[in-house]
């Protein structure tokens, strides 16, 4: 990693971000850029990264989207997305209006990177310290929130997300190569409206509660599936297709 100062807002960014910010409430995104500035300096992950090697994205962008992706309850693919294609995001880390972003890998990566050498803590530490700063918090109150929380949250609507996505494709696969199979072991209907999306479109419920009974409600459906496709009467060869097995597989696991 070469740490480097984060880039000013481009002109054409800027003056497109503000025009659509123009329409409603201002994002969360863009005031934390005009009000906090250069909140996480790359230098301060820098013990977590290599020296070597092609640059990668700067950790400091990638904590801000962090902690805006845990702000908006965004999994790690719908916060790329937004990265790509969210005007108040490309304002906050400063991006060109055509600037890719960059796969949902990253973040994950990133987190990993973080547990791995002991910084789980850095990341709200700073942002404390910036808020403090401009006297927008008092210290002894109960502002404080735990990082390892704000990571496990993420983890966790990702983990919905991996589960909602492998039965998506699993009824897909099993809808082209034995659509009468399926149609006989399953709701189809209801399963159309609950799977049709990618959950990348799709926003996670806010309370934790409702995400939880979103997890039962996919794990019910993903034994049932599965015993369908066990089922004496099935045909063998549905048990041995890759969508199948990864289905079983995190099914076992989780």
């Amino acid at each position: 990693m070469r740490p480097r100062p984060w880039p000013e807002v481009p002109e054409l960014t800027a003056q497109v971000a503000r025009a659509v910010a123009a329409r409603g409430p201002y994002p969360l995104a863009m005031r934390v850029r005009d009000e906090l500035g250069e909140l996480f300096a790359d230098a301060e992950f820098a013990e977590a990264f290599g020296s070597r090697g092609r640059p990668g994205w700067s950790p400091g962008q990638l904590a801000l989207v962090t902690v805006l992706q845990f702000a908006e309850n965004l999994t790690d693919r719908a916060a790329a997305h937004r990265v790509r294609y969210g005007m108040d995001m490309k304002y906050a880390l400063g991006l060109e209006l055509d600037d890719p972003g960059f796969d949902a890998s990253v973040l994950s990566e990133f987190r990993t990177r973080l547990v791995r050498h002991g910084m789980e803590e850095k990341v709200l530490d700073l942002l404390l310290t910036a808020l403090k700063d401009r006297d927008l918090v008092k210290s002894g109150g109960r502002q404080r929130t735990d990082s390892t929380r704000v990571l496990a949250a993420v983890r966790d609507l990702n983990r919905l997300e991996l589960a909602g996505e492998t039965l998506r494709a699993t009824l897909e696969t099993l809808a082209c190569a034995a659509s009468d199979c399926l149609a006989g072991a399953v709701p189809v209907r209801e399963w159309a409206d609950r799977y049709g999306p990618r959950t990348h479109s799709w926003h996670p419920p806010a309370s934790t509660s409702k995400r939880e009974e979103m997890a039962l409600v996919y794990g019910r459906d993903g034994f049932a599936l599965l015993e369908a496709v066990h089922d004496p009467d099935a045909p063998a060869w549905l048990r041995e297709l890759p969508a199948v097995q990864v289905l079983r597989t995190m099914w076992v696991q989780n």
